[in-house]
Formats: C-alpha cells, sequence, structure tokens
C-alpha cells in the first residue's frame, strides 16, 4: 500500500481520506489548521509554500488537490496554490490529483463532454482553465504525472453550507417543513455529483495509470431538477410536500451589494438558468464506476440526516 497526500479536509476531503484508509494506504490529510478526520496523519501547512507541501509529500503515490478557497479569493488564492501543487508533483514524483469543476466550459448548450474547449469568459472559470492547462503542459513535458477529476455541484452527507442542495440549506429545513430559497428557477434540470462517488473516482484516478494525462467526469446521474429532488427527498423521508421557492432576480442582484458570495454567483448564474447536463460515460466505462441512483443517495442522506439529529437529542 501507499502513501497518499490529500490537501483539503472539507466535504470531498474527508470521504476521500476514509476510502483511501479502506483500501489500506498511509493517509496524509493538510490543511492551514491541521485538521483532519480520525485514522489520518494531520499536518499544518500553507499550500502555497512549494518548499513545505513537498516535504509534507516526500516518498508520497499521489497528491490529491481537494482546497476550495473562497469564492471572491480564487483570482488572489489558486494562482501561487497550483503552482506548489505542480512544484511538489515534480519534485517528489508523486501523481497529482486535481478536484476540478465544469467552470472552465463556460455556458454549454447540450451535455458537458470532456472534449469541449475550456472556453470560460468569466473570471473563475478562466483561472480554472488555466491551471489544468499548466498541468496538462507539464505532464505531456514529463515533468509530472497528472489528472483532473470535475464534477457538478455536490449533494450527499455531511455536505457543507456552499452546496445547493446540500444538508443545511436544503435537506434539513425540507425534511423540517420550512420553506427553502432557491436562486434561480428550481424545474430546471441540473445535473447533481454525489459525494462518496467523488470520493471513489478520485481514489481510482490516484491508483489507476489510465486516469493520468486527461480531464474525466466524476460520474454523474441524469439531470433533474432541484424540485424534484425535494419531492424525491421528502416522499423518502415521509415529510411534508416541499416547499422551494425562486428568489426573485431583483432580490439575488441586490444581496450582491453586501454579500461577497452572492455577489460571485452572478457569474456562474448561467448554471442555473438553463437545463445543466454532464456527461460522464467515459469515466464508467473505463473505469466500471457508475453514479449512485439518486434514490439510494437521498436514503443515505436522509439516515445520516437522522442519525445526526438523534445524535444531538
Amino acid at each position: 500500500m501507499g502513501k497518499h497526500v490529500i490537501v483539503g479536509a472539507g466535504q470531498v476531503g474527508v470521504h476521500l481520506a476514509e476510502r483511501l484508509i479502506e483500501r489500506g494506504h498511509d493517509v496524509v490529510v493538510v490543511t492551514r489548521s491541521g485538521s483532519g478526520p480520525a485514522g489520518v496523519e494531520r499536518v499544518a501547512a500553507d499550500v502555497a509554500d512549494r518548499a513545505r507541501l513537498t516535504e509534507v509529500a516526500k516518498g508520497a503515490d499521489a497528491i490529491y488537490n481537494c482546497v476550495n478557497p473562497r469564492y471572491n479569493r480564487w483570482p488572489q488564492d489558486w494562482p501561487p496554490m497550483a503552482s506548489s501543487f505542480l512544484g511538489a508533483a515534480e519534485d517528489t514524483g508523486a501523481v497529482l490529483v486535481t478536484l476540478g469543476c465544469l467552470y472552465g466550459y463556460g455556458p454549454v448548450d447540450g451535455p458537458m463532454t470532456e472534449d469541449l474547449p475550456l472556453a470560460a469568459t468569466g473570471v473563475k472559470g478562466r483561472v480554472r482553465a488555466k491551471m489544468w492547462q499548466d498541468a496538462l503542459a507539464a505532464h505531456e513535458a514529463g515533468r509530472i504525472r497528472a489528472t483532473e477529476l470535475r464534477a457538478s455541484d455536490y449533494y450527499g452527507p455531511r455536505s457543507t453550507d456552499q452546496a445547493y442542495i446540500g444538508e443545511t440549506r436544503f435537506v434539513k429545513p425540507l425534511l423540517a417543513g420550512k420553506r427553502v430559497p432557491y436562486l434561480s428557477d428550481p424545474s430546471v434540470p441540473h445535473a447533481w455529483t454525489y459525494l462518496p462517488d467523488v470520493a471513489e473516482a478520485l481514489a481510482i484516478a490516484g491508483t489507476d495509470e489510465r486516469a493520468w494525462g486527461r480531464p474525466w467526469h466524476v460520474p454523474t446521474g441524469p439531470a433533474v431538477s432541484t424540485r424534484e429532488v425535494a419531492e424525491r427527498l421528502c416522499a423518502i423521508a415521509g415529510a411534508p410536500e416541499p416547499r422551494v421557492y425562486e428568489v426573485p432576480r431583483g432580490v439575488f442582484n441586490a444581496l450582491g451589494l453586501f454579500s461577497p458570495m452572492m455577489r460571485e454567483l452572478r457569474e456562474t448564474r448561467y448554471q442555473f438558468d438553463k437545463p445543466y447536463i454532464l456527461d460522464s460515460s467515459a469515466f464508467q466505462a473505463t473505469f466500471g464506476l457508475a453514479p449512485t441512483p439518486l434514490d439510494d443517495a437521498l436514503r443515505t442522506i436522509v439516515a445520516a440526516y437522522r442519525e445526526t439529529a438523534g445524535a444531538g437529542n
């Protein structure tokens, strides 16, 4: 078994650590504060410090970039961190596995596939596109081995308040019978990627050389509207009929005057204003990993929510 270094202990990093531990690997989790799940070596480090990251990753088989800077800090925070990841991968020989997103494509008509050009016009999309272009160039030059896994918006157990249909802003209020605001039309189909599937795909990418040298889409089920997800969630939980309402565009824009996060969301609003469809067939066919069916995922989410709620009583 090998040594695997995960940078970031958020909603993906913790799931990934568990997957790698189950496979018998030694897992190191790096965060600025030194936090991390049980069963791993926890290290406090500044990810932008190449020398420090290289020191931590010495002898590693893979480095996983699961970092997520604040939205409004991407142009400032990502470039030095991305450079550090490339440097550490080159210095140690570890495979660099980056958890990416779909922003680099920009607005797309039809299903998104990995061969689409990275044609983003927004700031965040251009930042992510350049990160992959730099990593791919280094891979093709023989300096590193790299891959990037791109997922749509997350949902699943232990999702954070950053997730549109996560536990905090969606599951908990719906199961309590409360109204839930949504920043666009909740009847528009959207691709949702299940957190345990993200972790499983990352674990595969870090240990299977067939994944290296290209981007992949994380196995993701058919696009489903937020309203339908809410209806199926509440039906499974035996909760009241869901009440999901659209926040008016004027209110959405006004919130951006006071909230940096809301202001940044204007740039990616296009993802929710029309069907947002992800084609993950390449990864599924190559590695035999299918997306978790939505109802199965929702049952797990409901069970996890009830367990957490029960523990809090």
